[in-house]
């Protein structure tokens, strides 16, 4: 059959695209596809679980109205289908004078993208909620909380289906071309026809778009971030989302402190170049892939604007003793002895060929085509508002 639309990725970004899809075009046959053998394997099943309240976008942006958006329609999504979910709050810490006028205009950004309740504190006062953390000030952004991504991308892929939509997963997209009216799509599970395509492909994500017969402006780069877990007894100490001021110079949030939907609190991450795209660990190395990213002029220009910095992550990822001194700002009697090694995860970091970073959510338009080249943070808070933008594009004349 010839699907009339069919979408790559079945992360957050794509089955909320193929949800929104649905209720436009409800009479429309949508099929997911994805390569992994289950839903949400990869960049969504890897994040922290943090729900953004889109306090430090600039006003106006797309990352702003998309995030603010999202974080509602996913509430509300959480609340139909009994997903837990919990509003922590999140302290955003100044550790040093330096720090404070960074903090300030977050504190504005937070006011004009409509967050409400945010409040300016002290460290002693931020010390009556959050005892155990370090810092001379901190903004309080009640909106932030935790929930378990891989849990809303299974509700997403339920109500795809009960709609009469297909997920169909072990599929690795290989190969595209038109063919009068309908994409033909190749597969490692056979060819699929589409009238429509939309590519959320995340990590994979440039590599789709060329394959539609577009050059995509950047090239995905991918950072591993690594977490280590709490000890019971330092978890008990940290009951909100603990963040630094992030450095306006760097485009990473910095090592944080999270707690976890399932009770357990994260300590991290750091960012590091993966040796693979999917690299989740520093031993698993894909040679073409990495010679793919060394080779790249962006990554070149990267390296010798950021090398002091990638040095200290690179330190940090093989030191537990540094990753501990880095978190010690935030959490003052933080022990050696109360850090576990955790997980990891892998960012997609579109970079344009000149070393420049697009921190921002990037489509390609073609005709019955739209390609997401890149969707960063906060892209599966953001899911939902992202999928209605792409199918307005898919959809407009």
């Amino acid at each position: 059959m010839t699907y009339d639309a069919l979408i790559t990725g079945a992360g957050a970004v794509g089955l909320a695209t193929a949800l929104k899809l649905q209720e436009r075009r409800p009479d429309w046959s949508v099929i997911v596809v994805d390569k992994a053998d289950r839903v949400a394997a990869h960049q969504t099943g890897h994040n922290s679980g943090v729900i953004h309240s889109g306090v430090y976008y600039p006003p106006g942006g797309t990352r702003a109205r998309l995030c603010v958006k999202g974080y509602h329609e996913l509430l509300r999504f959480c609340e139909e289908e009994n997903i837990p979910y919990q509003l922590t709050g999140k302290f955003i810490v100044a550790t040093k004078e330096a720090e404070l006028p960074g903090l300030k205009k977050i504190h504005k950004r937070g006011i004009a993208n409509g967050l409400t309740d945010l409040r300016w504190m002290t460290g002693d006062e931020m010390r009556e909620q959050s005892p155990h953390t370090g810092g001379i000030a901190a903004l309080w952004v009640p909106q932030a909380g935790i929930i378990c991504y891989t849990a809303v991308s299974e509700a997403y892929r339920a109500r795809i289906e009960d709609r009469g939509g297909v997920v169909q997963l072990n599929t690795e997209v290989t190969g595209c071309q038109r063919e009068n009216d309908a994409y033909v799509i190749r597969t490692s599970a056979g060819e699929l026809r589409a009238r429509h395509l939309i590519n959320c492909g995340g990590l994979q994500s440039d590599l789709l778009t060329k394959m539609t017969g577009h050059q995509p402006e950047v090239q995905i780069l991918p950072f591993r971030g690594e977490y280590y877990e709490l000890g019971p007894e330092a978890a008990k100490k940290v009951k909100h989302l603990i963040y630094p001021v992030p450095d306006p110079a760097f485009p990473f949030l910095g090592v944080h402190l999270t707690p976890m939907i399932d009770g357990r609190v994260e300590a991290g991450p750091n960012a590091v170049l993966a040796f693979a795209r999917e690299g989740y660990n520093n031993k698993t190395v894909n040679l073409r892939e990495l010679a793919e990213t060394i080779k790249y002029s962006g990554f070149q220009a990267l390296a010798r604007k950021y090398w002091r910095k990638g040095a200290k992550e690179l330190h940090r990822s093989f030191s537990k003793q540094a990753f501990r001194d880095s978190l010690l700002p935030l959490m003052p009697d933080l022990q050696l002895s109360d850090l576990r090694t955790g997980g990891a995860g892998v960012r997609a970091m579109a970079v344009g060929p000149s070393g420049e970073m697009v921190d921002d959510f990037l489509f390609y338009k073609g005709e019955r085509l739209v390609n997401v080249a890149n969707a960063p943070s906060p892209a599966a808070t953001a899911g939902l508002a992202i999928g209605e933008a792409v199918v307005s594009e898919l959809l407009r004349e």
